[in-house]
């Protein structure tokens, strides 16, 4: 009898290809530089801001997914997709160091193109923080330069359940009161103090916390990168650079839980 091959793996089948699923001739082809001669460092920062941007977005639908998972009464699901979350942000952390092997000389010699283009118009990043919790309607009118779409993405982050709001309405599930400040340092006082009936709960509030931690670590770097490349001169989008990123080093995106520390 002749056995049947099944050609849907390996290259005998040729019905797909890495390339092909990956798209990677589009992929390689969206690092355009600006510069002429091409300035040799000019390639490394378009890669490494389009490598952020591809893991904001892994970001915003692990984020979305646990925020959704939590409203649906889920306190495991939301906990392994923050975890994912917070190994991606270590390695965002990490991509500055790699930016950094870029002298100031080097950046200087196409930065001046790059204006009025900035990082403050990440659309995704600002995504991320308003589902985070740290929402503020005036990046909408701000950012003037992204499309409609990106626009109606901004204003639906601003009014849709936050990441808080999936706890919060997690913890009503579960028999705690969430209505007022107090109401909710007294049920987080009870989870801490009852690891052993609300291991769950206490679990996910410090995975929470951890996404907070390293979103906050990343600021940091990414202020002392700025400073060590421009040291204070004002931002390609018009901000005051560096001060203005030093301004947002204090953002938190759940202080209930950080000021739940002071009560323990």
């Amino acid at each position: 009898m002749t056995e049947t091959v099944d050609h849907q793996f390996g290259e005998a089948g040729g019905r797909l290809s890495y390339a092909s699923y990956l798209h990677v001739d589009d992929l390689l082809s969206q690092q355009v530089l600006l510069s002429t001669p091409p300035a040799h460092d000019e390639l490394l920062f378009i890669t490494v801001h389009q490598v952020y941007e591809l893991w904001f977005k892994q970001c915003l639908h692990e984020l979305t997914f646990a925020r959704d998972a939590m409203l649906a009464g889920d306190a495991y699901l939301p906990r392994h997709a923050l975890t994912r979350v917070h190994v991606i942000e270590r390695v965002l952390i990490e991509q500055i160091a790699v930016l950094e092997t870029m002298t100031p000389q080097d950046f200087l010699a196409f930065r001046s193109l790059l204006a009025p283009a900035s990082g403050f118009q990440s659309v995704q990043f600002r995504e991320l923080e308003f589902l985070s919790g740290a929402r503020d309607a005036g990046f909408v009118e701000r950012l003037r330069q992204a499309s409609p779409d990106e626009q109606s993405r901004l204003r639906q982050r601003l009014t849709e359940p936050s990441l808080w709001d999936g706890f919060l309405d997690l913890m009503r599930t579960r028999g705690f009161a969430v209505e007022t400040a107090d109401d909710r340092r007294d049920s987080l006082l009870s989870i801490a103090r009852d690891r052993s009936v609300s291991g769950e709960l206490w679990d996910l509030a410090e995975a929470l916390l951890g996404h907070d931690s390293l979103a906050s670590q990343w600021r940091s770097r990414h202020v002392d990168m700025v400073e060590r490349q421009i040291g204070t001169k004002s931002g390609t989008g018009g901000s005051n650079g560096a001060p203005y990123l030093r301004a947002r080093l204090g953002v938190r995106y759940f202080p209930e839980l950080w000021e739940l520390r002071s009560y323990l």
